[in-house]
């Protein structure tokens, strides 16, 4: 039987339609539609999103709305058998051909390809690249290519294979396919050398914000890691996490010593047999550990939503690395905690390494690693040092890293700025970081002389301060973006915009004061930064029900032999720990729920939110909704006669009517919501709620109890910043948490109503 497309053309309009259907979103996120439009238009696509930031809907849509098949190349046997799942879990058929599959399961397979059963078929770059695939694609009908993690096919890239060059093929031998080129790390230079390699035609360049607002950021000392690192687990009880080492024993012993406290661990390096590694993997991501302690040979293409922090024991080499192993937490949106130890010690040990590894790539890897150890040792906003990386500038600091926290002291460095950006335009940009240094210290080194740099104007401009303060503010002006290394020539500095208005005094430089290293490992970073890393906490009545909700999913989850993610994120049971649905309707309503995990799982979670409660102004419309054999109240016993199941429904009806009038009533005489919970013994939760519904059905309430003008205009500047009809999760995390759910719903309703919309 053939799948069931989309009736429609391949239009936004269907795309939404799909996005709805099989992923339960209501809406695209940011910048998806228009990549979503580019890629159905039939052009190439480079498309860089942060991990967790929605890349794979980007091309597993336009799939499914398309005629044909997709083709998906990507690294690692993990990442296609996580997305498979979760695809087969939202109703869309999909499969993987790689070596973990006998030539049985191939065969058959290709066959429903060949067929039209599949939309989305994943494959290895080495088996796409092996005798006979490639003919046995020109026998379907391919609707796109898409490349995940295209950052390996770039020498200048942090995971380059050398495989991945040979994809340059597909251009070759199918050029009227698009291609789309996905990946979540990649720099400038990076960036252009993923088009140049893929033979891309005119492609449109969509980069999105690399900004992961929800993770928060904490550089502590290298000093008793493993103390440090027993502490927070205990602060973190229950929640995944992973921590990276730089060496198997490392991992190995550290594994030891956290299972000896009784938390569920185990380590994964490239030591271990397949075997070994696989099981490892598979009790992660079942839930069945809690804690893996691994060397960077683990992680890509792991799809587990619910990781809820990260930790690197040691120094990673490279800021593009960092950034794609922190990007494993918080993957659902949900606040999570990156957390770094940083020493010298490591720097040394790590230029090492790199020495050794690659004697080509030598000074490339090494100036990686130096803006790396710039962001260990920053006194400034780590998530601005991250973006301008990227080449995107966040206007303000982010209040969500140990820094903006604990700020250090800083002076007007205008004028230091200046003179280091004059040199460099006297210098005609060709100067790298240590070059420059010496020109503003008047050096007079071979360097300096055979390039002339000792007539120029700013020659010796700053010698007043010595080597390490110049190093120091030459890295700030690099993290805030005023400057970026022009690895291709030299590693040469450029001056960007900012750095231009800043040149022409149109822009003031804030810079902290230089503080060596080891004076700095010994400011202690405090316990308070990390303990604010954790989701901000729930109602305990919503904490039970979320813990009840995440029990059921990882028993369903082992009954179908799946990661419990793939039934549901956690974002997902935190709103319906939050909304408790116990209809169709609102159970549908809940971000993440599709018609296919509805029909498949909705009946088991209302009943889990029916056990602890339920939402009371809606309970009884599910009666109607049951099986018939099944009571609402006792999901193994027969299902009551229907002349007491109505009288029991009216009752119930006339129960929620009058408990929200009392809410209405006590309200309207100028009771808070807090008060209201406290005189009725309820949640303030459920008072919420009633507020919500009678708000919605038309009640006038005192709006500016729960929100100013001013929040009004906030949350209406976000909604036209994220564009269309942004959901509530989205919002939130936009407007930085600073407005919870109920109010965000009550403004949203404002909204309509101002646009007449009931």
């Amino acid at each position: 039987m053939l799948f069931a497309a989309e009736p429609l053309a391949p239009t936004i309009e269907s795309a939404r339609k799909v996005l709805k259907k099989y992923y339960g979103y209501d809406a695209f996120r940011p910048m998806q539609e228009d990549i979503i439009s580019n890629i159905m238009g039939g052009h190439d696509t480079v498309v860089l999103m942060p991990t967790g930031g929605g890349k794979s809907i980007c091309f597993q849509v336009p799939a499914v709305v398309q005629e044909g098949v997709c083709i998906v190349v990507s690294p690692l046997i993990a990442l296609m058998k996580d997305q498979v799942e979760a695809l087969k879990a939202n109703g869309i058929p999909a499969a993987y051909i790689n070596s973990s599959i006998g030539s049985s399961e191939a065969n058959n397979i290709a066959a429903d390809c060949l067929n039209g059963h599949l939309k989305l078929l994943y494959v290895s770059p080495e088996k796409l690249l092996s005798d006979g695939f490639l003919s046995f694609l020109k026998r379907l009908k391919v609707s796109m290519f898409a490349i995940d993690e295209a950052h390996c096919i770039s020498s200048w890239g942090h995971d380059f294979r050398p495989e991945y060059t040979q994809l340059r093929v597909l251009r070759e031998q199918f050029p009227q396919v698009p291609i789309i080129a996905l990946t979540a790390t990649a720099d400038r230079l990076t960036r252009r050398d993923i088009q140049q390699q893929l033979r891309l035609t005119k492609p449109k360049v969509f980069l999105s914000s690399f900004d992961r607002p929800n993770l928060n950021l904490i550089v502590r000392p290298g000093q008793d890691r493993v103390g440090g690192i027993l502490e927070f687990l205990e602060r973190h009880q229950g929640e995944a996490g992973i921590i990276y080492c730089l060496s198997r024993k490392q991992c190995e012993t550290l594994a030891q010593k956290i299972q000896a406290k009784g938390i569920k661990a185990d380590y994964y390096h490239a030591g271990l047999t397949p075997n070994q590694r696989g099981a490892v993997q598979e009790g992660f991501l079942k839930d069945d550990l809690q804690v893996i302690v691994a060397t960077i040979a683990f992680g890509m293409g792991i799809d587990k939503s619910n990781v809820r922090w990260v930790i690197h024991y040691n120094l990673p080499k490279n800021i593009e690395g960092y950034y794609q192993e922190i990007g494993r937490a918080g993957r659902d949106g949900t606040p999570a905690t990156a957390l770094l130890f940083y020493s010298f010690g490591d720097v040394m040990s790590l230029r090492d390494m790199l020495t050794k590894e690659n004697p080509q790539l030598n000074q490339l890897n090494l100036t990686k690693l130096e803006r790396m150890q710039q962001f260990a040792e920053a006194a400034g906003c780590r998530r601005r040092i991250l973006l301008n990386y990227f080449g995107e500038t966040l206007p303000h600091d982010c209040g969500n890293c140990d820094i903006c926290r604990n700020p250090p002291t800083t002076f007007d460095g205008t004028e230091i700025a200046q003179k280091a950006l004059s040199a460099l335009v006297r210098g005609r940009e060709r100067l790298s970081i240590s070059l420059l240094i010496d020109v503003l210290r008047g050096m007079r080194n071979q360097a300096v002389l055979s390039g002339g740099f000792d007539q120029i104007k700013t020659y010796g401009a700053g010698r007043d301060l010595p080597y390490l303060d110049w190093y120091s503010y030459v890295h700030q002006m690099l993290n805030d973006g005023l400057v970026y290394i022009a690895y291709e020539e030299g590693y040469a500095l450029k001056i960007t915009d900012l750095g231009r208005e800043v040149l022409q005094g149109q822009r003031p430089v804030s810079m902290k004061k230089f503080q060596p290293a080891e004076k700095a490992e010994k400011k202690p970073r405090g316990r308070k930064a990390a303990a604010t890393a954790s989701a901000s906490t729930p109602t305990s009545r919503e904490a039970q029900l979320f813990e009840a909700l995440r029990a059921l999913r990882k028993r369903i989850a082992d009954e179908q032999g799946v990661p419990p993610y793939v039934i549901f994120t956690d974002a997902t049971l935190t709103e319906m720990a939050a909304e408790r649905p116990v209809n169709r309707v609102a159970m549908l309503g809940i971000s993440g729920v599709g018609m296919k995990k509805f029909d498949t799982y909705g009946e088991a979670f209302i009943r889990e939110v029916l056990a602890h409660g339920g939402n009371p102004a809606a309970q009884a419309d599910f009666d109607d909704e049951l099986p018939a054999n099944l009571d609402p109240d006792d999901p193994g016993a027969p299902r009551a006669p229907r002349k007491k199941e109505a009288a029991a429904k009216k009752e119930a009806n006339t129960e929620a009517g009058s408990t929200i009038d009392t809410t209405f009533q006590l309200h309207r005489m100028g009771l808070s919501a807090e008060a209201i919970a406290e005189r009725r013994g309820l949640a303030l939760s459920t008072i919420q709620s009633h507020l919500t519904t009678l708000y919605t059905n038309g009640a006038e309430l005192r709006l500016e109890d729960f929100l100013s003008s001013q929040d009004l205009a906030n949350i209406q500047t976000a909604v036209a910043q994220l564009g269309g009809q942004p959901l509530l999760r989205d919002l939130f995390d936009h407007l930085r948490e600073d407005y919870d759910y109920f109010r965000l719903r009550l403004a949203q309703q404002y909204f309509r109503r101002l646009r007449g919309e009931g």
